[in-house]
Order: C-alpha cells, then sequence, then structure tokens
C-alpha cells in the first residue's frame, strides 16, 4: 500500500482540477434549470414508481444556489462527518471512507438537489458497514433518506493513511533501526492527511501521493530524515527514469499548494445560514413561504408590543 504509483482501479476517481470544476458546474447548472422550469428541485414519487416534479404552488421561485454557495456547504457538512466520527472515536479510515463517499455523491448531483446533511449521514453510516464498524441507524440519526445504491460509486476506498504506515514502516527499515520519531512523524503526517481530507485533493491525487506530501510536510517539522534523499531511495526501488521522479516532486508540491489553497473553513455563520436557506427554499418552495409569514407575524407583534 505504500506504492506512490496510482493503479488503474483507483484512477477511476483522479481527476483534473478542469474536470472536477467541470462536473460542478454541470450539476449546479442542471439543477438551477430545474428550479426555474419546476419551482423546485424535490422530486416526488408517483403511484406507479415513477418520480416527478411536483406543480409550481408558488408566483416567485427560489434564487439558486451558486457553485461557490454550493462548494461552502460541502465544505461545511465535510467537517461535520470528521466532528461525528471523532466523537464517536471511530478510526480514520472510516472517517476517509465517509468524506471519500460525500465528496464523490457530489460529483454527479448538486447540493439543491440533495441535502448535504442527509447525505452527511448516509456516507458514514454506509462507511461503519463497509470498513465492518458496528454502529446502528439510530445512533447516527434519523435523517439517513437515500438509497445506497443511489450513490453509484465503489465502495472500496483507499485512504492515505494506511499509505502513510506504509511508507513509515519503510523508513524503519531506511533509518536502519527505531527512530523513537517516527511515531511523531505519523501522527503528524495523519493530521495533515485530515486537513487535506476536507479539500478536493483526494479528488485530484491518488492516496499514496497524499500521503507522501503529508509525510514530507511532517517531516519538515520532526527532521527525522533526509526527504529529498529518501524520495530517490524509494524511487531507486520502483522506477529508473529521472522524469517520473520529477513529475513525482512536482505533485507533491501542488498538493502542498492546493491544499494551502483550499483549507477554508466555514466561519461566518451568517453567510452559513443564509445559504441554508436558500437551500431549504430550493427543496422545498413552502419552506421559504412559511418562513416569510413566521417574520410578518414576528414584526407585527413587536410593532402591538
Amino acid at each position: 500500500m505504500s506504492d506512490f504509483q496510482t493503479s488503474t482501479h483507483r484512477s477511476k476517481w483522479i481527476f483534473t482540477p478542469h474536470d472536477l470544476m467541470q462536473k460542478y458546474q454541470v450539476s449546479n447548472q442542471r439543477a438551477a434549470r430545474t428550479l426555474h422550469q419546476y419551482g423546485t428541485t424535490r422530486m416526488e414519487v408517483d403511484i406507479d414508481g415513477s418520480l416527478s416534479h411536483p406543480k409550481p404552488q408558488f408566483d416567485s421561485f427560489p434564487k439558486p444556489l451558486s457553485t461557490e454557495e454550493e462548494q461552502l456547504m460541502r465544505v461545511f457538512y465535510e467537517h461535520k462527518i470528521q466532528e461525528a466520527c471523532g466523537a464517536f472515536k471511530f478510526p480514520r479510515k472510516i472517517q476517509a471512507t465517509a468524506i471519500t463517499y460525500f465528496k464523490r455523491f457530489y460529483l454527479q448531483w448538486s447540493v439543491m438537489e440533495h441535502h448535504p446533511k442527509h447525505i452527511m449521514l448516509a456516507c458514514v453510516y454506509t462507511a461503519c458497514k463497509v470498513e465492518e464498524n458496528h454502529v446502528s441507524a439510530e445512533e447516527l440519526g434519523k435523517a439517513i433518506q437515500q438509497d445506497y445504491q443511489s450513490l453509484g460509486f465503489d465502495l472500496i476506498v483507499y485512504a492515505p493513511y494506511r499509505c502513510v504506515e506504509g511508507f513509515i514502516d519503510g523508513m524503519e527499515d531506511y533509518c536502519r533501526g527505531k527512530n523513537d520519531k517516527l511515531h511523531m512523524l505519523q501522527e503528524t503526517a495523519k493530521l495533515v492527511v485530515d486537513e487535506a481530507m476536507l479539500t478536493d485533493a483526494p479528488l485530484l491525487f491518488p492516496p499514496g501521493q497524499l500521503a507522501l506530501a503529508a509525510l514530507r510536510k511532517a517531516n519538515a517539522v520532526h527532521k527525522v530524515v533526509d526527504f529529498p534523499r529518501y524520495l530517490e531511495h524509494i524511487h531507486s526501488r520502483r522506477q529508473r527514469s529521472n522524469h517520473v521522479m520529477s513529475e513525482l516532486i512536482e505533485c507533491l508540491n501542488a498538493i502542498d499548494d492546493y491544499s494551502v489553497m483550499e483549507l477554508e473553513t466555514p466561519s461566518a455563520k451568517e453567510d452559513l445560514r443564509h445559504t441554508d436557506r436558500k437551500l431549504k427554499a430550493c427543496l422545498d418552495p413552502s419552506s421559504q413561504e412559511d418562513s416569510k409569514k413566521r417574520e410578518k407575524k414576528s414584526k407585527h407583534k413587536t410593532r402591538k408590543t
């Protein structure tokens, strides 16, 4: 698992930044067109089992979310996945698998079509099942409303954490004995991977490269090995082409740059509430009308007082 090259199976879910952005835009535009046509992105199940959109009940339709607002919602709920897994003391592999499921789901769907709150819970629950970690659906919440088959992706996920462990085992041989700092290096690298999992990096780079980038960053803190020489060592055991080695270093640099640019924790709660209200209105326009009525009643009571 410590191999930094990607296999055919793993490369199925690795994209270029351009392709990734295009996928997000396609799903966003599709949801916006549906909203403009039907006034809602919610689907209803007919008696014969077919799906259809409900008839518009209001004259004015909600405004669609922008791709930036969708990204804000995705990042917020990816943080929630990490928090939930931490609260249940799940292994990091489950956390990484759940986040990967979540990312892959929204390569095909817009958050306007499926609320991230429901998908988040479904992803955590499915990750626990796949990784054979027992947890009941009631423990995670009763909000799981999606059919797992609709997720449409492979259930086997290769996370960077196992790659980190593989490289650490190799470093013991490279250092010719047990190094007391290797444990600290491993734990710091796992924290770096935690941060990287909240970006689009897992969809752009294979797990082995993410692990190497995390170890390089952690090694800059603990200074366990001469990392350039270590890269040359593992490269000489797997490849002979200097061109491939230069490409690997470029990828590690790109992962570092990408993580710095992309890791933005949603901090403005008011902006997030505004986006969440827009999202609820897209899925259920009646919620927007009810909200307006409550605001009117509240203003009326205030005036009376």
